[in-house]
């Protein structure tokens, strides 16, 4: 049975697509197979970005470790069961055929509240949940008391991810693994990070996530979507002398793949 991630956030500009193609790609090349679907029909950025990958290999006469990537088939209405969702048989049915030709299926969700998300969570053996470090992105999370900045209660995204504990708990599933990524960190050690920080440790005390460090704010990650390329594929595509800002952020990957702790996974790149 094939390991199912799934990266959600309800808020968009979180990094999702970046983190969802570093994560495929790095276990692609410790040899897994890796299946990918994305949830977000309209912009479809990782999907894109896995095209511009594929279309750069092809362009330069080279092979790059790559996940498999499977758009969402289209149905004929006319043949759904009745009361049956057109979206779940939609994603059931690229699941159906994934999971047997893959060791790990990376779900890509869209930065808003979909059926189509809804259904992927409840899914996920390990769900990332990559935030923005400030109070706005927390807010999905939970509700804080700006007196004195106690938690107040879960906020909606929480409350989503505790519904779809439920239905796996309520399958008989084994429960989900839920990582909260501290994604795009500024390098200043600044006051608001902090604090931020600290309420982080304290909600997932009180709801049941691991928080991890994602990847600080780099000008190459916008550069590398272009071609479809990672930070572990700068050699293979000829650039050869590596910044300490790219060592730096290779280590950063390193980190993030291990912080996941994935079956048979152990990030040796």
């Amino acid at each position: 049975m094939a390991h199912i991630i799934v990266v959600g956030n309800e808020k968009g500009g979180a990094g999702k697509s970046t983190v969802s193609m570093h994560i495929s790609t790095a276990l692609a090349r410790l040899g897994k197979r890796v299946g990918v679907l994305d949830l977000d029909l309209r912009q479809r950025s990782l999907g894109r970005y896995i095209e511009n990958r594929e279309a750069y290999c092809q362009r330069e006469g080279i092979k790059l470790p790559t996940p498999i990537y499977m758009p969402l088939p289209e149905i004929d209405k006319s043949k759904l069961e009745t009361g049956e969702n057109p979206f779940d048989k939609r994603l059931y049915s690229a699941i159906e055929e994934l999971k047997p030709q893959v060791d790990f299926l990376l779900i890509d969700c869209p930065g808003s509240h979909t059926r189509l998300s809804q259904v992927a969570h409840s899914l996920a053996d390990t769900l990332v949940t990559p935030m923005n470090d400030s109070y706005v992105d927390f807010d999905l999370l939970a509700r804080i008391d700006p007196a004195n900045g106690n938690i107040l209660g879960p906020s909606v995204y929480s409350e989503m991810v505790w519904n779809a504990r439920q239905l796996r708990a309520q399958s008989g599933m084994k429960p989900m693994d839920w990582i909260v990524l501290r994604n795009r960190l500024g390098a200043q050690h600044m006051h608001n990070k902090k604090k931020v920080g600290e309420s982080l440790l304290k909600l997932a005390r009180r709801i049941g996530f691991r928080v991890a460090p994602g990847f600080s704010e780099r000008v190459i990650f916008r550069e590398l979507f272009l071609n479809g390329l990672t930070l572990l594929d700068l050699k293979d595509a000829g650039i050869r002398s590596l910044n300490l800002s790219n060592v730096a952020a290779r280590q950063e990957l390193r980190d993030l793949v291990g912080e996941l702790e994935l079956p048979d996974i152990r990030p040796k790149f």
